[in-house]
């Protein structure tokens, strides 16, 4: 489990026999998404090697939360792939079925970015949104990269 600098919440990866499961987890549905977002992108790369000179705004909608959470999840990969960005911190706000959200990172760098695994479309399965006893919402999902 890692630990951002912005925030107390936390995003983690697990272990899935499809590929990698990303789980954000906060106080609120958009720290949740907003921490899924940040697993998602260390997928490819260690957010801390990333700067965030850039911003890029992201709005979707859906039917409901497991629906939000595939389109945004869906339309931040789009994002990095098309723009060949990498991102550090995201700020996520959700109100009824929309969410809007900034996203800040920077153009990959070869030189001195080492992704991972290369940038390009995911499915998205075993989604999840929760609410658990302790009043801390869960927004989990397997990446097939």
């Amino acid at each position: 489990m890692n630990m951002t600098a912005e925030s107390a919440p936390c995003w983690e990866h697990f272990h899935h026999v499809a590929d990698v499961g990303v789980r954000g987890s906060g106080p609120t549905l958009a720290e949740a998404f907003e921490q899924a977002a940040l697993a998602m992108t260390a997928v490819i790369l260690d957010p801390t090697e990333v700067a965030d000179t850039q911003s890029v705004e992201i709005t979707v909608s859906a039917t409901d939360r497991e629906m939000l959470l595939v389109e945004w999840l869906d339309a931040l990969i789009y994002e990095m792939a098309t723009r060949k960005m990498l991102f550090r911190r995201f700020r996520v706000a959700i109100q009824d079925r929309a969410l809007h959200a900034t996203a800040w990172g920077e153009t990959i760098d070869v030189a001195r970015h080492r992704p991972g695994v290369e940038i390009k479309g995911a499915t998205l399965t075993e989604l999840r949104v929760w609410q658990d006893r302790q009043a801390i919402w869960h927004a989990q999902c397997v990446v097939d990269v």
